[in-house]
């Protein structure tokens, strides 16, 4: 929990009345929370947290996957002992959490075959990722180029487009290199002259671009001579002209079943960078805030 806006020295672990299910709830006894900037976000700029109705003081992080140990009555469709997954704003970093199935849109079982550490992440980064797609109608034959691909977000956008059929250029540091290529991704560097590296290497040019941390890729797709209507960005706050500004929230309906399902398949992997316990929560918000990671980073309870 948190009673000041800060960054992670404001963050601390706290007893509080033990929360139950009421009528058409159901209580998660909470087993792995993977964090997102969001996440970070939200705890150090009170203006974003009052977008998301959060107010002093909070809980912290979004996504959690647990068990349910209590369900209220009226709830038809979890039970008692379901592994579950899903998203609560500002309070998923708990022993417990509360959750009204009927009122979320995100909030699933667990599939056999997928742990809670993997299913914690799914959420917020699978959506965001399904939507920055969807945006532009990634298809089969596509050359899509992907800012930011090392990221959290873009774990799943490289391989959900992969999975459609289409080819992969993702922006990142040179050190990040073997990590992209492990998803099939052609890496490419960000930064000044980022339009050039990327036509050398797709000389019959890209069709499509998916920029997940801030404009660089979406203004290098424009240059190079892409419709602006099949460019997304995620939370850029100045995005070009005409560029689709996107979101977890608008998703396909199906896109987490899709993102699980593949899993469960084997064709589609999600790299946990590093894992924290409750009591370590501090140094994981400090690690994702540096935005250096590749893959996830998850917190246990």
């Amino acid at each position: 929990m948190y009673d000041t806006f800060g960054g992670p020295e404001v963050l601390e672990l706290r007893e509080v009345p033990e929360p139950h299910a009421a009528a058409g709830e159901v209580r998660v006894r909470v087993a792995a929370v993977g964090l997102n900037p969001m996440d970070w976000v939200l705890s150090s700029m009170p203006e974003m947290a009052q977008q998301f109705g959060i107010s002093l003081p909070s809980g912290f992080a979004t996504d959690f996957a647990g068990t349910v140990d209590e369900v209220g009555e009226g709830v038809t469709d979890f039970a008692i002992g379901d592994g579950v997954y899903g998203a609560a704003t500002g309070r998923s970093a708990a022993d417990f959490v509360i959750v009204n199935p009927a009122g979320v849109d995100m909030f699933r079982h667990t599939p056999q075959g997928i742990s809670d550490e993997v299913a914690s992440t799914l959420t917020v980064a699978g959506t965001t990722a399904a939507a920055a797609l969807a945006a532009v109608g990634v298809k089969n034959g596509d050359t899509v180029l992907i800012g930011g691909a090392a990221g959290g977000v873009g774990v799943f956008a490289m391989q959900l487009a992969k999975l459609a059929g289409a080819r992969v250029i993702g922006t990142s540091s040179a050190g990040t290199f073997d990590f992209l290529r492990q998803f099939g991704a052609d890496p490419v560097t960000y930064g000044d002259g980022l339009a050039d590296r990327v036509r050398a290497i797709a000389p019959d040019g890209i069709t499509a671009a998916a920029d997940l941390f801030s404009t660089e890729a979406a203004e290098a797709a424009l240059a190079l001579g892409v419709p602006a209507e099949r460019i997304s960005t995620i939370a850029a706050p100045n995005p070009p002209e005409g560029v689709q500004a996107t979101g977890g929230v608008n998703a396909p309906p199906e896109a987490l079943q899709r993102i699980s399902d593949a899993i469960v398949a084997g064709d589609l992997t999600v790299p946990i960078a590093a894992t924290f316990p409750i009591e370590k929560i501090r140094e994981a918000v400090e690690l994702q805030a540096r935005r250096v990671v590749h893959g996830k980073i998850v917190v246990t309870l």
